[in-house]
């Protein structure tokens, strides 16, 4: 078993992970009834895509000995409605300024950020931008 999920009140709940025992707390968002104090089961698909994406370029970077720490992503959920679902997500890179990479390194840790399973995992109604802005280099790659 993975993790186990409780519901609270007011639209809240609990999730905690079996191994480690941490835990997440959820809230529906304000334009859907809640207090949106925690992040929203939809926040989490979207923010869950930028850190399967980073760890997956961690392992690149760990076996090239490409430091990646400091590396940020700004993540944008886009809803729709009707019905209401994650319509798109926006994922920008900042890389900090001594970040120190080749060309080729850079292009082996993008390309390994669109390997990672939740990327596979996403509809392919969901359309995903990534971009990668790497200082004064900015590359763009629409996903999905």
């Amino acid at each position: 078993m993975t993790s186990t999920v409780v519901y609270d009140e007011n639209l809240r709940t609990v999730c905690t992970h079996v191994k480690s025992q941490t835990r997440i707390e959820t809230d529906a968002p304000p334009d859907n009834q809640g207090k949106g104090d925690r992040f929203s089961p939809t926040d989490l698909v979207a923010t869950g895509l930028a850190t399967c994406m980073l760890t997956i370029m961690g392992i690149k970077a760990r076996d090239m000995e490409v430091d990646l720490k400091g590396v940020e992503v700004d993540v944008e959920k886009i809803m729709e409605s009707n019905p209401r679902r994650i319509g798109g997500i926006n994922l920008t890179f900042h890389f900090p300024d001594n970040f120190k990479a080749t060309s080729k390194e850079k292009v082996i840790l993008e390309r390994a950020a669109l390997t990672c399973p939740v990327y596979y995992s996403i509809h392919p109604d969901i359309k995903v931008n990534v971009n990668f802005n790497l200082g004064n280099e900015q590359l763009s790659k629409e996903a999905i």
